[in-house]
């Protein structure tokens, strides 16, 4: 059963979603922009414990928990850990930002424009492990590269497949299908884009809702039609590659998008700052989005 104070927060909060979720193949990337070289481990194990002690430092930061954050995407292993002595996920809640989860595998290749998301086989067991750790709803995100109708229909029937099966389990799940921002006719996609997900919002069983994460469409407001959707709980913008400036411009365009960021929060951040100068930077970073995401 889905938390009801959680559901009101992801309804009506005036606020954005930290996406703090990076995984395997992107931690490298993350460490390394944090002022973290690969030098400083020698196994996975011990690059998963750099970005933990990252992620902790931001959850734990004071601004973090100033309710402009009003949720929180987590990696498997960071749901696993802790941060003020709690699962990280109590400890989220405990500052009043919802947890989610990501729960896909990666990206197949590219395949008609666009890449599905590997299988997951263990879905199930680790829906049912989120939903102990007091997680709220999950993430899960494929990729579109080409304005291809057959293509990114087959990437949304996917998307929402495994929603329902996230559904069952009494979780938020959270589709991502990204359209690339460097794509020549990202403009088409977003309409092919806007009239899968329609189709399939509109098969869903009564009383059952999703969240959308989508790249910020060109033409602005042009997700009106998904915000204002019965089916639909909140949609929110990925930074997709943007700067936070550019990142926040564009969100700014679209109302009733909040944002759900990665690299437009964590860009200036760095590991060699004080605390001090650490909460300033986030803190700046959080203030800046909160207000694209509320204009």
């Amino acid at each position: 059963m889905t938390d009801p104070k959680m559901m009101e927060q992801m309804r009506d909060g005036q606020g954005f979603i930290a996406a703090l979720d990076q995984s395997g193949g992107s931690t490298p990337k993350a460490l390394a922009g944090y002022g973290v070289d690969e030098s400083a481990w020698s196994s996975d194990d011990e690059m998963f414990d750099l970005i933990h002690q990252m992620r902790t430092r931001i959850i734990t930061a004071p601004s973090f928990g100033n309710g402009k954050v009003i949720g929180a995407i987590l990696f498997e292993k960071t749901m696993d850990g802790e941060a003020d002595g709690k699962p990280v996920p109590e400890a989220l809640w405990d500052r009043g930002i919802v947890p989610f989860l990501k729960v896909d595998k990666g990206l197949e290749g590219e395949d008609d424009g666009v890449q599905m998301m590997k299988p997951m086989p263990e879905l199930d067991a680790l829906c049912k492990r989120a939903v102990a750790k007091g997680v709220f709803g999950t993430k899960m995100r494929s990729v579109i590269n080409k304005a291809s109708e057959s293509g990114i229909a087959a990437i949304v029937t996917q998307q929402f497949k495994v929603g329902k099966q996230i559904l069952s389990h009494g979780l938020m799940p959270i589709i991502e299908p990204e359209v690339n921002i460097k794509s020549a006719d990202r403009a088409a996609s977003d309409k092919i884009l806007l009239a899968q997900i329609t189709k399939q919002l509109d098969a869903l069983d009564d009383g059952q809702q999703v969240m959308l994460k989508l790249s910020i469409p060109v033409e602005p407001n042009l997700y009106k039609p998904l915000i204002d959707h019965p089916k639909v709980l909140r949609v929110v913008a990925l930074s997709g590659g943007y700067s936070t400036d550019e990142a926040c411009a564009e969100l700014a365009k679209n109302e009733g998008m909040i944002a759900s960021f990665s690299r437009g929060l964590l860009q200036d951040l760095r590991a060699s700052q004080s605390d001090e100068e650490f909460d300033a930077t986030l803190g700046g970073a959080i203030d800046q989005i909160h207000a694209a995401s509320v204009t």
